[in-house]
């Protein structure tokens, strides 16, 4: 007979727990170097400049919601592991659950307005509605930075009623042995789960992909007008319009992963102990820490400055 009770006693084994760290650690350690990185880039020209660019703030803000995501991955990790009562208890399980949709609902916003944002500065249309947003997105994007933000909050708190249940069972029998132990349960309403998570992942994701297919359309047209010009003048254009391409197609990828495995580790399919939910776990951190290195990688500004960082670190240890 399972009926509602105190929290559990079982929490993650001495192994998967040692894995689970070290693996999820080394990924949030590069994704807190990168994503700090690009904050304090950005940060420090800033203040230095006191002005800051529309690309600039919001890979601020998207780094800086990216680094308390995966400071606060390991904070989870890290209770789970070593008080399993106190992270199963009913106000701290659901207080984890709205944070961490939170944060992943603000990183896909401001994942998708930098994108957003590469296409209408990168494309070329003559449509007079597409001329004026692209006049108008400088001051428009602080205000639509601050509203995804509210409404990532917004959706986010509906993931703390009608969604998670947690049972234990005092009568479950210990292999090789007479006795019993306590041990958790935690119901699901994966329908709700499931209307919630892709009602706040949808209008972004739709955002994006028709961000990026005028993009690619854009490209397409800049391409056979080079082609009928015969000249090399629109190189830097190409350019351009490749960069966000790339950068939009490595955002895609990422992210549709990175959605899957939310899904099913919020779902709670898997036994915490499963390496499924171990796998789920490390996608999860993983995708802040690569898209952003991949940032840097792409952004001319962001490599000359890891770049000038590298041989400061260098010349350093040399001394």
């Amino acid at each position: 007979m399972t009926e509602r009770c105190s929290p559990p006693e079982d929490g993650l084994s001495s192994l998967h727990t040692i894995l689970l760290f070290t693996v999820v650690g080394i990924e949030c350690i590069i994704g807190i170097i990168a994503n700090g990185f690009i904050v304090a880039i950005n940060a420090a020209e800033w203040i230095q400049n006191k002005v800051i660019s529309t690309s600039g703030r919001i890979l601020v803000s998207l780094g800086v919601s990216r680094l308390v995501l995966q400071v606060f991955m390991m904070l989870e990790i890290t209770l789970h592991a070593t008080a399993p009562r106190v992270y199963r208890e009913d106000r701290v399980y659901n207080t984890f659950r709205v944070s961490f949709m939170f944060l992943n609902y603000c990183s896909l916003w401001f994942s998708v307005w930098l994108s957003f944002f590469y296409f209408v500065k990168t494309a070329n249309f003559s449509c007079s509605l597409f001329l004026k947003l692209k006049w108008r997105i400088t001051g428009l994007m602080p205000w639509l930075m601050c509203l995804s933000t509210f409404t990532s909050l917004g959706y986010s708190m509906l993931f703390s009623n009608g969604i998670y249940t947690i049972y234990c069972n005092s009568s479950v029998p210990v292999p090789s042995s007479n006795s019993t132990k306590k041990k958790f349960f935690t119901e699901t309403n994966v329908i709700n789960l499931a209307l919630l998570y892709n009602l706040g992942i949808f209008i972004p994701l739709i955002m994006f992909i028709l961000a990026a297919t005028l993009l690619i359309l854009s490209l397409k047209r800049h391409t056979l007008r080079m082609k009928s010009n015969a000249t090399g003048s629109g190189d830097a254009s190409l350019e351009a319009h490749m960069g966000a391409i790339r950068a939009t197609s490595y955002f895609l990828i990422l992210y549709i992963v990175n959605a899957v495995a939310v899904f099913l580790y919020m779902s709670n399919i898997f036994d915490d102990n499963s390496p499924w939910n171990s796998l789920c776990r490390t996608i999860m951190a993983a995708y802040p820490a690569g898209h952003s290195v991949l940032l840097i990688l792409d952004n001319p500004g962001l490599r000359r400055a890891w770049k000038r960082l590298q041989s400061r670190v260098d010349l350093h240890l040399k001394k």
